[in-house]
């Protein structure tokens, strides 16, 4: 599956998209707009690297951020639902993680949480990616991301 499929799936489904992203720093946003023609479908992308950013950018709680930390489902969730409230889309994606290299015993390096609100419904996963390596993490967070937004197209309703 690639970016172009994911385009296509949402072209079929009328969807326009909005991405949040930080530990890829943009790169499922640039992954889909590789694709010629990808502005029919592809709204924006927030990129909120800090807790700054995801606060001001996404409407994030410091609360869920001092309560979970930025690598937690609870403030990948608050992404995607704060992308998808600032943007013209009827899906937005979010990612956050450790990306290498480091992490903790709590928070393991290649463990990446996402997010993705559409509708009424947001919901959420973590991936324990390992210790791959800082570019091989990136890579694996935005394969999954599109086949997470592949499969929300699919999805019902």
């Amino acid at each position: 599956m690639t970016a172009a499929d994911v385009l296509s799936a949402l072209r079929h489904r009328g969807w326009r998209l909005a991405t949040a992203e930080s530990c890829t720093g943009g790169l499922i946003a640039a992954a889909l707009t590789e694709v010629a023609g990808a502005s029919d479908v592809f709204d924006r992308g927030f990129v909120t690297y800090s807790n700054a950013a995801k606060i001001d950018m996404l409407g994030v709680d410091p609360a869920t951020l001092a309560a979970h930390g930025a690598v937690s489902e609870a403030v990948a969730a608050e992404m995607a639902a704060g992308a998808l409230a600032r943007a013209d889309a009827q899906i937005a994606i979010s990612v956050t993680g450790i990306a290498g290299p480091g992490g903790s015993d709590h928070k393991p390096e290649g463990r990446v949480c996402f997010g993705l609100a559409y509708g009424d419904a947001v919901l959420t996963e973590t991936r324990e990616f390992g210790a791959l390596g800082r570019s091989d993490v990136r890579a694996a967070a935005v394969a999954h991301g599109l086949a997470m937004l592949m499969a929300a197209c699919f999805a019902r309703p």
